[in-house]
């Protein structure tokens, strides 16, 4: 149940935009990771310009209007190279499907034990039976 989160600034995405961004993380999280496309948990939030500060050239950077910071968690159990891949994979699909800038998009990942999530149902995905490879119990 890897989810994403992606802060953008207000006002600045257009409803299809925005669809078209949760659709690129679906896809490279489907890419990298191996994941169904129906795993898909994408949640945007827009703020305001008194409530979104990133810096628009740190560190060597040229980031537009449209930059934004993106977090994803995940179990602890994907491999740096499937990192390394969602990194390359989130980036260029939101250039692709959106039109940001390759330097519009921050990208954080956290990696959390399976038992600090629940798909709901009030189980844990540590205590339920799943049939996905990549699921180390």
């Amino acid at each position: 149940m890897p989810t994403f989160h992606a802060h953008i600034p207000a006002q600045k995405f257009s409803s299809e935009e925005k669809r078209s961004l949760a659709d690129a993380l679906n896809l490279a999280l489907h890419e990298a990771l191996d994941t169904p496309m129906d795993d898909r948990f994408v949640i945007i939030s827009e703020h305001k310009d008194d409530e979104f500060f990133i810096h628009p050239t740190f560190p060597a950077m040229e980031r537009s209007d449209k930059r934004m910071v993106i977090t994803v968690t995940f179990g602890t159990s994907r491999t740096v190279e499937q990192k390394r891949k969602l990194a390359e994979l989130v980036t260029r699909y939101a250039v692709e499907k959106v039109g940001v800038s390759k330097d519009d998009i921050s990208l954080m990942m956290y990696a959390i034990p399976l038992e600090n999530m629940s798909f709901g149902g009030g189980k844990l995905v540590s205590d339920i039976d799943l049939s996905m490879p990549w699921v180390n119990k």
